[in-house]
């Protein structure tokens, strides 16, 4: 349940309706953490700017391990709304309920190749002890992994803008119910 006012698509007008459809246009269904953001309407199509460009521009770093990561950062905040969503987007690539509810319990003991371990093990630390990069020794293993300073970059950017989304969710009361997982496009 919402802590603040929500507009919801039938009672938008203007530039918010025009938002609401076109987000409904490109991804089949308005996310809640859209409409939470209804009170400002162009945070909505910032928001969505940024999070298509770390999600889905090209990298290094494939869209399923974007994914992956943006469970772990959730897993680490506590944020069931993102974990769920996150963990959908992600079996839309692994394909197994199995695998996903492993990493959400224990990704160091999920069964992970060596990559998706560092992955997984940076956004963790990132998430939880971000001072801990202040001796930049913790990217040491993100370079072993092949990694250039564009994916260490686009690696930093999925966990920062998820610990973002995190903080959203959380503050205002988003809540992941079985009708809000249903009918994204991926």
């Amino acid at each position: 349940m919402s802590r603040i006012k929500v507009i919801e698509p039938e009672e938008a007008t203007g530039r918010l309706k025009n938002i609401y459809n076109d987000i409904v246009k490109k991804r089949g269904k308005l996310a809640d953490v859209h409409k939470i953001q209804s009170l400002r309407p162009e945070s909505i199509v910032h928001h969505m700017d940024l999070y298509l460009e770390i999600m889905f521009s090209k990298s290094e770093l494939s869209r399923a391990e974007r994914e992956m990561m943006a469970v772990v950062v959730s897993v680490a905040n506590g944020c069931q709304y993102c974990q769920i969503h996150h963990a959908q987007a992600l079996n839309h690539y692994w394909k197994s309920d199995e695998r996903i509810s492993k990493l959400r319990i224990d990704f160091e003991n999920a069964g992970l190749s060596a990559r998706e371990l560092v992955l997984c093990s940076f956004a963790n630390l990132l998430t939880v002890r971000p001072e801990a990069y202040a001796d930049e020794k913790h990217l040491n293993p993100m370079k072993k992994i092949g990694l250039t300073d564009n994916g260490i970059l686009d690696a930093t950017l999925v966990v920062s803008y998820f610990n973002f989304v995190n903080r959203i969710a959380l503050a205002l009361g988003l809540e992941a119910t079985e009708e809000e997982m249903k009918g994204y496009n991926y």
